[in-house]
C-alpha cells in the first residue's frame, strides 16, 4: 500500500503494489500496520457493497453524525467511478471542499475518507461494484447527507447525473 495524502486531512489515495509473475498477480489490499500514522483509530467493522447498473448514475452524498461517524476505505471492483470527500468539519481549513479521484477495476485504487466527512461517487461507465470497509456501526439515526448539486459545495460531477435515489436528492442543501 502506498498512502498518497490529499488537500482534505486525513482522505488519502492508497495505491496498490501487485505483484505479478505469469499466472496473474497478488496484492495486499488492506494492511492495518500501515493505518496508525494516517488513521489511527481506523479498525474495520462492516463491510459493504453495490451494484450500479447505470452510468452517469451519482450515490451519496452520506456520512454518520458524531459520536456514531465513521472513516470509509472506498474500492471499485467493477467498471470506473468519480469517488467524492466532501469535508464537513468546520474547524477544518478545507471545510466545505471536495476531492476527487478516479477508482477503477483497472487501476485498483482506494480512497480513504476520514471520520467527519461525506461521500459518494459517480458512476463513469455501466455496470459499477464498488466495496466500502467502514470503521463504525451503521446508526441510522446518525445518518446525515449532502445533496449532490449542492450549491454550496459545487461539485464538478464529470457525466450530467442520470440516476441517484430519492433520498439522495432529498438531502437538505447547507446554509453557510
Amino acid at each position: 500500500m502506498h498512502l498518497i495524502p490529499t488537500k482534505i486531512a486525513g482522505c488519502y489515495r492508497i495505491e496498490l503494489r501487485p505483484i505479478a509473475d505469469a499466472r496473474g498477480h497478488f496484492v495486499g489490499v488492506f494492511d492495518l500496520a500501515a493505518m496508525p500514522d494516517v488513521a489511527p483509530s481506523f479498525t474495520v467493522q462492516r463491510v459493504n457493497r453495490s451494484h450500479t447498473r447505470t452510468q452517469g448514475a451519482i450515490r451519496g452524498l452520506h456520512f454518520q453524525r458524531s459520536p456514531m461517524a465513521e472513516g470509509k476505505l472506498v474500492q471499485c471492483l467493477r467498471g470506473a467511478v468519480f469517488d467524492v470527500c466532501v469535508d464537513l468539519r468546520s474547524d477544518s481549513p478545507t471545510y466545505l471542499q471536495w476531492e476527487s479521484l478516479e477508482l477503477s477495476a483497472e487501476n485498483q485504487d482506494l480512497s480513504l475518507i476520514p471520520k467527519g466527512c461525506a461521500h459518494g461517487f459517480q458512476t463513469l461507465r455501466p455496470d459499477c461494484l464498488v466495496e466500502y470497509f467502514s470503521d463504525g456501526a451503521y446508526a441510522p439515526e446518525h445518518e446525515g447527507g449532502v445533496r449532490w448539486n449542492d450549491p454550496a459545495v459545487r461539485i464538478d460531477w464529470p457525466l450530467p447525473c442520470t440516476q441517484t435515489s430519492q433520498k439522495d436528492a432529498s438531502w437538505p442543501l447547507i446554509t453557510r
